[in-house]
């Protein structure tokens, strides 16, 4: 279920940033998803995001800014090597330049930048650019 709640809300995004919507709300939440928002948030993809009741069944305010053109997460989590992350990279995102495939690792969930600077896998939680 937790694979479905993230899936729903990431195609929720997208469909608001196709529409032009400046804010979406995104419930029910997971931790997942907040971790998940946190990546896109680093790399600049969404403004801000805001989480009301965490403790209940929850909710998130993104607010866009205009970048996202595509946003999915994996149903089926693929384990993946850090010395195998470059591959699956090329092989899933259109370009070099544009987007990142997000890996929960041990250590957290991070870009495929970071999880390649630490030097660890994990498994590949989805993409966006």
């Amino acid at each position: 279920m937790g694979m479905r709640i993230l899936n729903e809300a990431l195609r929720k995004m997208v469909n608001a940033e196709k529409r032009g919507f400046t804010k979406v709300q995104l419930q029910p939440m997971s931790l997942l998803m907040v971790n998940y928002l946190n990546v896109m948030k680093s790399r600049g993809y969404i403004k801000d995001f805001e989480v009301f009741e965490p403790h209940r069944v929850g909710r998130i305010t993104v607010e866009l800014q205009g970048r996202i053109k595509d946003c999915k997460a994996l149903s089926y989590r693929q384990d993946i090597r850090a010395k195998d992350i470059e591959s699956y990279k090329s092989r899933i995102l259109p370009t070099r330049q544009w987007g990142y495939v997000v890996i929960t690792t041990t250590n957290g969930v991070f870009d495929h930048e970071e999880a390649q600077r630490q030097n660890v896998g994990g498994r590949v939680l989805g993409y966006f650019y």
